[in-house]
């Protein structure tokens, strides 16, 4: 059975990636939600990236604001694909979280989608999991 980890830096983005996690479910994916912090939290979270792969899961999707680190810190311990959700906060309104994860440096690429758009987000994993079933 697929399965998706999705990340999010805070407790606040989970209203966001809720609707994200509901679309995989619908369509029978295996999703867990955890809310662990690139920031207040770096160890853990490199560690949850580090096994994600060793966990079982096919594609890790990560909500972020303001500076969005998570989604790169993410991408730089795992080999899965990595989809980032900016997250609509502070005065710019989610576009300094969309450029920061559409700026990725070379060799740590990060997916993005649209601003709270975690649906795209999980619509964009059932496509890399079906791709990888298909072969």
């Amino acid at each position: 059975m697929p399965k998706v980890l999705i990340l999010m830096g805070s407790e606040s983005d989970m209203p966001t990636m809720e609707k994200g996690a509901a679309v995989l479910r619908d369509a029978g994916v295996e999703t867990e939600v955890v809310v662990s912090s690139a920031h207040r939290d770096p160890v853990r979270t490199a560690a949850i990236a580090t096994s994600a792969a060793e966990d079982g899961y096919d594609v890790v999707i990560c909500g972020a604001g303001l500076s969005a680190a998570l989604p790169g810190v993410v991408a730089a311990h795992t080999s899965l694909p990595v989809i980032g959700v900016p997250i609509s906060a502070g005065s710019l309104g989610g576009m300094d979280a969309l450029l920061s994860i559409a700026q990725m440096p070379p060799g740590v690429p990060v997916a993005a989608v649209g601003i709270d758009n975690a649906r795209n987000a999980a619509h964009l994993a059932l496509r890399i999991i079906a791709g990888r079933s298909d072969r």
